[in-house]
């Protein structure tokens, strides 16, 4: 199969799906997109709400399998673009557009690389592609709604913007509700137990807490404080506060484990989680995958960003074209460049693993 034409057709369907609205739980335009290219390059596929998958040709259950898994749907654009996030353009070596960066271009390559492998024999891994929703908001029509149905998952590589570099772990995320009670009262008497004071106390408490365990690549877990509310008249000193703490949580550490420790030393009187779906993931620096990358140039780092590596129960890998900091950006954009560099990239890094000499 020829690449640079598997480059130039990748290129495309980014604009076509560029030019599709498709906000998290909205992607059904952009699934299509994805079945037609899975029909012009005659692969059997499957779709699953807005999820839509294909295996390679000669998949073999007795063998490992590797997943190749990027997101199709969008945040919705921000108030700062000045041009319209729905229109593929090129400008100066940048194709411009909502979707761009996060994820198109990673979806796009993955899925050219995905091709480019379908029909090789021999492989030391079955592949599957997915394309997947709801990656935005963590939604459960997304992969999570998906891993159930597919075989059996050993290793994944998760496209997200890296900069063609090693991603090899990402930090969990917990959300925490936590309610500081007090006396209420009218603001002109006496009040040792109002609320607000000891709220006040309980956020430098959490400014100040660190956990023990510090990740070689992920650092520290942290704890920021993001929201706080209270009260509603002036005069009335009220019952109780509520803070929200967002928790992004190292690879030393499970998010029950998490939710524990915080119920057992917070300063607050509840505390609870709304979800512990989302941990942290990593794969081993001895890992193939990581070997062959870093047998090309590639660096290795630890993700403080959120993907669905989260949802994934196996060693994954987040590595993509595109740059994070870009991501949810005004007139967001990636090089056509870092497109047709990462499916050469992404070519090369599977071709070690893979071990296939027909490829």
């Amino acid at each position: 199969m020829n690449i640079v034409k598997l480059q130039k057709q990748a290129i495309e369907l980014l604009k076509n799906l560029i030019e599709t609205q498709s906000f998290s739980g909205e992607e059904s335009g952009t699934a299509k997109l994805l079945e037609n290219w899975f029909i012009a390059h005659k692969i059997p596929f499957n779709r699953h709400l807005n999820n839509v998958w294909a295996k390679n040709a000669f998949f073999d259950e007795t063998k490992p399998t590797l997943l190749l898994n990027s997101h199709h749907d969008t945040v919705k654009p921000n108030s700062g673009y000045t041009r319209n996030p729905f229109e593929a353009a090129v400008e100066d070596g940048k194709l411009y557009g909502l979707g761009s960066n996060d994820a198109g271009g990673c979806l796009v390559s993955l899925l050219a690389t995905f091709t480019w492998f379908y029909e090789a024999e021999d492989l030391n891994y079955n592949i599957i592609f997915a394309g997947t929703a709801e990656e935005e908001i963590n939604g459960r029509n997304g992969i999570s709604s998906l891993l159930p149905i597919l075989s059996q998952i050993d290793v994944a590589i998760v496209g997200e913007p890296t900069l063609m570099q090693l991603a090899i772990s990402e930090k969990g995320l917990v959300v925490f509700d936590a309610i500081v009670k007090g006396t209420p009262s009218h603001a002109a008497h006496p009040n040792n137990d109002n609320a607000i004071y000891k709220a006040a106390r309980a956020v430098q408490w959490f400014e100040n807490f660190s956990l023990k365990k510090v990740s070689e690549s992920l650092g520290e877990v942290k704890l920021t404080v993001t929201q706080i509310n209270a009260g509603s008249e002036h005069n009335v000193v009220p019952a109780r506060v509520h803070l929200v703490l967002d928790v992004r949580v190292n690879d030393c550490y499970t998010n029950a484990e998490i939710e524990q420790i915080l119920k057992d030393q917070a300063p607050v009187d509840e505390i609870n989680a709304r979800s512990l779906r989302l941990n942290s993931s990593s794969i081993p620096k001895d890992h193939d995958l990581v070997k062959a990358g870093v047998s090309q140039g590639m660096k290795t780092y630890g993700s403080p960003t959120l993907s669905d590596q989260a949802m994934l129960k196996c060693p994954s890998l987040k590595l993509g074209p595109g740059d994070s900091t870009r991501s949810h950006s005004a007139n967001e954009y990636i090089y056509v460049k870092e497109i047709e560099e990462g499916i050469d990239k992404y070519i090369k890094l599977l071709k070690k693993v893979l071990n296939n000499a027909k490829t």
